[in-house]
């Protein structure tokens, strides 16, 4: 483990975030109908899919990155959902929502530098 983000570990955290975010908008859009029925559902199974490669590669990313490094820059994957929310779902975002979603972004942020 060497410490730093490479662009290779952040290309793979990048991925991770975007394949959390991808596994999420597949169990919201299949998240009907009761339990049952989600067996036969293609987009739960997809989001498994999502998950399991997101599995893969987050192994990958904590044999190299910290934990403390790491870790707080999957929590962008927080701020990218509440935007395929509003987008995909036409969910509504409030001023404070918005504000959290900004400080978790800044938080994000300040994570990301410290491990340059």
């Amino acid at each position: 483990m060497s410490g730093s983000l490479t662009p290779t570990m952040i290309g793979l955290i990048l991925f991770c975030v975007f394949a959390e975010t991808a596994m999420e908008v597949c169990f919201k859009k299949s998240a009907d109908g009761g339990y049952l029925s989600l067996l036969v559902k293609p987009l739960i199974w997809l989001g498994i899919v999502f998950w399991a490669v997101e599995l893969l590669a987050w192994t990958i990313v904590l044999e190299w990155v910290p934990l403390s490094i790491a870790f707080p820059l999957m929590a962008s994957s927080y701020v990218i959902v509440v935007f395929a929310g509003a987008v995909i779902f036409r969910e509504k975002v409030n001023l404070r929502h918005a504000a959290g979603v900004f400080l978790v972004a800044a938080g994000v942020a300040c994570v990301g530098v410290t491990g340059l």
